[in-house]
This record gives structure tokens, C-alpha cells and sequence, in this order.
């Protein structure tokens, strides 16, 4: 595979418009020192030297296709809540549309706080909602990505779901019919605490244990090589005949992705990571990099490639961070 043809297709996001649909968070980190244990409990005490904040969730897929050259519409719901305003803030930064996102009074905006010590995830709080958005809330949400639908403004959608009561089926699958019909790219990161089944997507993208728990399997041994993994491929036929997706895109780890697509070829596409320090927002990454990948005109195989590549930059920092195109354009020198 030509380096220079994948250098080409990460050139090619530029101006590449993505809607992006889901649970919307801010994640806040609190940065320390752990030097004793506490008296009062075996637990560290942190002292803490400074706190900060960036977006988190569905928000930070929309950040990641920002830095990687593309434009991104912002769809969720936030409290009224000074944290909601935080987000609005953020989004304002990257320059993301937020003409899609409703206030809710009755919630509060998901916060994910993490605490970190030498580089080490000590602790993580959260502050969320878990009830699902009213229903006029997500009809009013479904009419105006229709519309982007219907005048063919943007290329592609993502919808990400951490289960925060967001998305239901009805809607995705809504949005994705008429999006395929207009020949909208859609891709779907899902969550197996919330059962939902939608058909015909142009990629889902799992995780390993994501996938077995999507597909009702329990995972016994990740130790075998993804192309002998039995178990794995099992999941794969599964989830391939249920929701007939193009393109099964499941992320191994240490062992990188496997690719499967309609056709029952799978590829199996080794991790680039050097070394890894934070997996925070690594699937947030590889959806983004994958989406917009297909959207510049890259094939199954060669939006695996790119969106690897993508995942190992992102592993090797700490904290929610998203990958520039400088840097992914910098792995890719190092080949395939």
C-alpha cells in the first residue's frame, strides 16, 4: 500500500463535513503529586497542582475531525449548567457547529473527572444523567440532521453512544436509511449497555469486548492471533448478519484492528502504538480518523491503515487529547 496514496487521502480531509450525533461530556482533570498514603484509609493522598478541562464523549470526536483537517456539527444535549457552558466554550474554540445542541434543565452536563499522579489514572468521578432524552428533544435533533441529509451539506455522520440516554434506535436508524439513500457515509460507535440493532451502516466500530458482548459471546482467551481467533471471528459473523454493516471494524489493543467487511474477507491490521500511556479517547480517534478517511475517498482497508496510525499517536499521551494531521501525516512516514 503506497504511502504516498494514504498521505494523500489525510490531505484530502480537509473541508470534509462530518455530523456528529451522541453523548456529549467534559472531561476535567485534576493533576497531582502522590508522594504518601493517608492515615485515614490506605489510599493516596494527592496534592493537587492544577485542574483542567477539554471535551469529552461524543464532543471530542467532533474535536479529533477538527485537528485532522475536517469541519464537524455538533448534536447532543448539555445542562444548563455552568459545565454546559464550558462545553459551548470549547466548541467555540474548535470552531464547531452547535446549532444542533439542545439545553435540558431538568439534566445535568456529564462530566468525567479524572485524577492523575505521575502520569497514573488514580481516580475517576462522574457526574451524569443516565435517563433517556425526551423524545421531542431527539425528533426536533433527527429533523435538522435530516435536512443536512436532504441539501447534501455534509459527507458523512457519526453517531456515538456511551449510553447517557442520547440515542435511541428509532432515531439512528431514522437518520442512517435516509442518509444511505442520499449516499451519506454513516458510522456507528456503539454501546452494548444499550441494546439497539440498526441495519445497514457503512461501519460499526467495537471493541473487542464490545463486540462479544454485542454478540452475546463471552471472551475466553484474547491471547490467540487475531487471523486464528475462532472466537473472534464467530462475533464478526454475528454482528455482520445482524447488522449488516459495510464494514465491521473491531479495535484489538495491543493487537491492533481487525476489518471485516461485506464481502467475508477480514484484515487484520497490526497496532502502531510505540508506547502507551492513556487509552482515554483512542476509539474516539480511530471513528473520527476511519469516517473521515472514507469521506476523502479511501477504501475499508485503507481507512484502517490511516485510522491506526491515528490510535498509535494518540495512546502515547496522556489525558483525552485528539491527534493533529501533522502528526498522523509523521507516522505515516514511518510506512505501513
Amino acid at each position: 500500500m503506497s504511502i504516498n496514496r494514504l498521505k494523500g487521502l489525510v490531505n484530502a480531509f480537509a473541508g470534509q463535513r462530518i455530523a456528529v450525533i451522541g453523548d456529549l461530556m467534559l472531561d476535567v482533570y485534576v493533576w497531582g503529586k502522590a508522594s504518601r498514603i493517608s492515615p485515614e484509609a490506605p489510599v493516596p493522598v494527592v496534592q493537587v497542582r492544577k485542574r483542567t478541562h477539554c471535551l469529552g464523549g461524543a464532543a471530542n470526536v467532533m474535536r479529533n475531525i477538527v485537528t485532522l483537517g475536517g469541519r464537524s456539527d455538533a448534536f447532543g444535549v448539555i445542562g444548563c449548567d455552568a459545565n454546559g457552558e464550558t462545553v459551548i466554550s470549547l466548541l467555540n474554540e474548535y470552531e464547531i457547529s452547535h446549532q444542533g445542541i439542545c439545553r435540558d434543565q431538568q439534566r445535568k452536563t456529564t462530566e468525567k473527572q479524572r485524577v492523575i499522579a505521575a502520569s497514573q489514572q488514580l481516580l475517576r468521578i462522574d457526574y451524569e444523567d443516565l435517563e433517556p432524552v425526551a423524545e421531542a428533544t431527539r425528533k426536533e435533533m433527527t429533523e435538522k440532521v435530516l435536512e443536512l441529509i436532504d441539501k447534501r451539506e455534509i459527507a458523512a455522520i457519526i453517531f456515538e453512544d456511551y449510553a447517557k440516554g442520547m440515542l435511541s434506535q428509532e432515531m439512528v436508524q431514522t437518520i442512517t436509511d435516509a442518509a444511505r439513500r442520499a449516499g451519506i457515509i454513516v458510522a456507528l460507535d456503539p454501546n452494548p449497555k444499550h441494546q439497539m440493532q440498526v441495519r445497514d451502516l457503512t461501519v460499526m466500530k467495537p471493541n473487542r469486548l464490545e463486540a462479544y458482548a454485542l454478540a452475546g459471546k463471552m471472551q475466553s482467551d484474547s491471547s490467540v492471533a487475531p487471523a486464528q481467533d475462532n472466537e473472534l471471528h464467530e462475533v464478526a459473523s454475528i454482528l455482520m448478519a445482524q447488522w449488516h454493516p459495510d464494514y465491521l471494524l473491531i479495535s484489538l489493543a495491543a493487537d491492533g484492528m481487525a476489518l471485516f467487511s461485506r464481502d467475508g474477507k477480514m484484515t487484520i491490521i497490526p497496532t502502531k502504538a510505540q508506547e502507551v500511556y492513556d487509552v482515554s479517547g483512542a476509539g474516539d480517534t480511530v471513528i473520527a480518523t476511519f469516517t473521515l478517511a472514507l469521506a476523502a475517498g479511501a477504501t475499508g482497508v485503507e481507512a484502517a491503515q490511516i485510522a491506526n496510525h491515528a490510535a498509535g499517536v494518540v495512546v502515547g499521551k496522556v489525558g483525552t487529547v485528539p491527534v493533529a494531521r501533522e502528526e498522523l501525516l509523521d507516522s505515516l512516514k514511518n510506512g505501513v
